[in-house]
């Protein structure tokens, strides 16, 4: 009874705390895919940690999370992209965020250690995954409907 009740505070600490504090700023971040594993295993580890499991253990990772009730970090990542993305097109289009956009970026090769996409390209992306379409933004009520599945997936496990 003790244990299971520390496990679900530890997991809410998690929640709360340490990915917020790991996730600061990432509405801006276009990562690759090697930048997302590693934040995946990251992740993993402490929630491994938390729940006083090992890798010899060999519990599946979806198993663990299901008893951590934490949703994956890449699915957070799109949230908050998302949520950013729904602020600044929200804000009228003569503030400094939404004149950021009209910037034409230079086409060519990229420099090394680049992403490979832009942060447009990888809203564009998460859009596509989540399936919005970027006219919905205005019906703020809507949209937050829509990117807090991630949330309840993690309530209701």
């Amino acid at each position: 009874m003790i244990e299971s009740r520390v496990k679900l505070l530890k997991s809410k600490v998690y929640r709360m705390v340490v990915r917020p504090a790991g996730l600061y700023g990432s509405e801006c971040w276009p990562l690759k895919m090697t930048q997302v594993q590693r934040l995946i295993v990251v992740e993993m580890r402490m929630i491994r940690w938390m729940c006083s499991f090992t890798r010899i253990d060999r519990i599946r990772n979806g198993v663990i999370r299901d008893l951590a009730k934490v949703a994956p970090i890449e699915d957070k990542m799109r949230e908050t992209r998302l949520r950013w993305f729904d602020h600044v097109k929200r804000r009228s289009a003569d503030t400094p965020v939404r004149r950021c956009e009209m910037i034409d970026i230079p086409e060519g090769k990229r420099g090394r250690c680049r992403p490979k996409k832009s942060l447009d390209e990888v809203i564009r992306e998460d859009l596509k995954v989540v399936g919005l379409m970027e006219e919905l933004v205005q019906d703020r009520r809507l949209w937050r409907d829509r990117i807090k599945i991630l949330y309840r997936r993690e309530s209701n496990s």
